[in-house]
This record gives C-alpha cells, structure tokens and sequence, in this order.
C-alpha cells in the first residue's frame, strides 16, 4: 500500500509538472502568435503587399496562387493584403478600446472598493445597469446612435467593457486592502493616496491584467460581428468582418474570401486566450506553489 501511495504521489506529481510544462508552452506559444500578427500589422504599409484597395476587374475571384496565397476577392484585391492590413483596425480596435476601459474602470473600481459605502453604492449601481445589456447588443446600439468607424467602435467597446474592468479592479482592491502589509503601511503614517499606489494598485493588477488579455479576445470577435453588420469600420477600409461579409455570397465560387479571414480571426482569438491563460498561471501565487 506504501508503495502504491508513492507511486500515486509521483504520478500526480509528474501530472502537475506536465500540465505546468503545456500552460508554459501554450503561453509562449499565444505570446508568439500576438507579437507576430502585431508586428505584421504595424509593418503592413511596408511589405510586399500591394494595396488593400486597389481594383482589379481582370483578376477577380481568381483562386490563390504562388504569388497570391490568399487568392483575390470578388474586386480583384489581395485577399492577403486587406487580411494583413485588417490586423491594423482589429489590434488597434481591441488594445483602444481595453486601454479605455482600463483608465476609466480602473479608477472607478479603484475608488469603489478603497471607499466602500455610499460611493461604492453610487460608483457600482449605475454600471450593473450597463452590464445587463449582452455586449454585442449595446455596441450596436453605441453604433447606431454615434456612428461608425474604427475610432467610435473603440469608444462603444470601451464604454461596453468599463463596468467588467471596474468590477474586478474593485474585487481586488478590497481583497488586498485588508492585508497586514497594508495595514502596517497605515500605521506607519502613509498617505491614503501612497497606500492605494504602492501598495493596494501593484498587488491588485494581476487580475486586471488577465482579465485585459480575455477582452482583447473578445474586442477583435466584437468588431468583426459589427463590421460583418454593416454598423463597424465603413468600406472599402480592410476589416476581417467586413471581408466576411463580402464573401458570404461567393462562398462556392470562392470559398478562400471567407476562409482566410476566419482563420485570421480564429488565430488573433486564440493567441490572446492562450496569452492569458499563461499570465494567469505565471502571475497568481497560489498556482506556483507545489500542491496547486
């Protein structure tokens, strides 16, 4: 029985050293993924792409090809080219809009939980009103009202996703403010605002920080939705969703106008799931330990 017990204790312990060993591996990997398309983004205008936008009746629905990997669309244009630069308005839509939602609901669940009372009451109520509403339905009512456009869909994710940022920042602040460090730093005489940014801000960020990866996630599925609706980026500006809806009606023809852009979506998606799932692993304690 003594030897069965450590056979099971090795077996469990190389089980959680394997699974320690894949998030590692799957988060390097979703890390490697987001730097790449990051960095083909921002070199877009730069290679070898020709224009996103550029019509060639000649050349339309022409099948992919050594010079043309992605084949051409209904107009003639690089399937590959607006996939590339269609990166540019996914990425920056999703980093503007959590970036948003970090300053605004970061300060307000900052102020939320450190106070509590009255202010956490008048901070909280009016934002769960906003998160009663299903995101893609309050962006496309944002949408109607405002306008479209890259920089409004921002706006309208940014507004969409303050509620959810402001409820976890406030979680964590009241989780770390009654630690015995932060009490001490009250003792000795340090100032609320030196209290809240050395000690209670630091040590509440590792949600946020994850919680900011799975919205990044989330903003490039929610702008493609939009622009696949016709209430997101306004054509001929290359955008995954817009393409989507472009090739819908040549899906037989030319099923490589909605392949291309779905696995772009589907690998944009998964490197910043993948990403937070190692932050999650790297930056919580508790799953560092040997028995978590």
């Amino acid at each position: 029985m003594a030897l069965l017990a450590r056979s099971a204790t090795s077996f469990g312990a190389r089980g959680v050293t394997l699974t320690r060993m894949t998030r590692g591996r799957m988060a390097l990997v979703g890390l490697a993924v987001v730097l790449a398309l990051a960095v083909a983004a921002l070199a877009a205008p730069s290679l070898p792409l020709g224009s996103p936008t550029a019509i060639g009746k000649d050349l339309a629905l022409r099948a992919p090809t050594a010079a043309e990997p992605f084949g051409m669309d209904d107009l003639g244009r690089s399937v590959l080219s607006r996939v590339v630069h269609a990166y540019r308005i996914s990425l920056a839509v999703a980093v503007g809009s959590v970036l948003l939602a970090l300053v605004i609901g970061g300060c307000l669940g900052l102020v939320a939980g450190y106070a509590e009372g009255l202010p956490d009451q008048l901070i909280m109520r009016p934002l769960d009103v906003l998160m009663a509403f299903p995101a893609i339905l309050l962006a496309i009512a944002l949408m109607s009202v405002f306008g479209t456009g890259a920089l409004l869909v921002s706006v309208a994710l940014a507004v969409v996703y303050t509620p959810v940022v402001a409820r976890v920042v406030r979680a964590s602040v009241l989780a770390t403010k009654i630690e015995v460090y932060v009490d001490g730093a009250r003792a000795l005489g340090a100032t609320v605002p030196r209290v809240v940014l050395t000690h209670i801000l630091p040590n509440a960020a590792t949600p946020v920080l994850v919680q900011a990866s799975v919205l990044m996630a989330i903003a490039i599925l929610i702008e493609a939705a939009l622009s696949f609706l016709g209430v997101g980026v306004r054509p001929p500006t290359p955008s995954l969703g817009l393409m989507l809806a472009d090739g819908r009606g040549f899906m037989l023809q030319a099923p490589w106008m909605v392949v291309f852009p779905g696995v772009a979506i589907m690998l944009a998606v998964l490197g910043f799931n993948m990403l937070a799932d190692g932050l999650r692993d790297w930056l919580d304690p508790q799953r560092a330990r040997p028995g978590a």
